[in-house]
């Protein structure tokens, strides 16, 4: 089953390593078909990958544990985590040429092809 979107403030408060931990951003301009846009985060503390939803974005699930955006208004940001990686060199494994598809339509089918647990 597919992860349950956070608002950002529970998230962190779930575990304050997460507060304090170094955190690495890999983009902001993450898209899904809708063209709805995310920013991609990893927690070196607890090794968590995440993405944030842009406020106007609502991340959900279906039955079936895929991903999509709702069309009312978000007043909060909303995070999902998406992975659990190790290292951070792990993770600069996993993502490499992230940098030449952010910009593309539908890059977040790009980015969840390479963490199948989330999907």
């Amino acid at each position: 089953m597919a992860p349950t979107p956070l608002n950002i403030e529970t998230f962190y408060e779930a575990d304050e390593r997460r507060r304090e931990s170094m955190e690495y951003e890999f983009g902001s301009q993450w898209t899904d078909a809708s063209g709805n846009e995310y920013e991609l985060s990893w927690i070196a503390s607890t090794g968590e990958l995440y993405l944030m939803a842009s406020p106007e974005a609502d991340m959900s699930t279906d039955l079936f544990g895929d991903y999509y955006v709702s069309d009312e208004p978000v007043e909060e940001l909303s995070v999902i985590v998406i992975a659990i990686v190790a290292t951070h060199d792990e993770l600069e494994l996993r993502l490499e040429g992230w940098e030449d598809v952010i910009d593309s339509d539908d890059s977040l089918t790009w980015l969840l092809e390479r963490f199948p647990a989330a999907q």
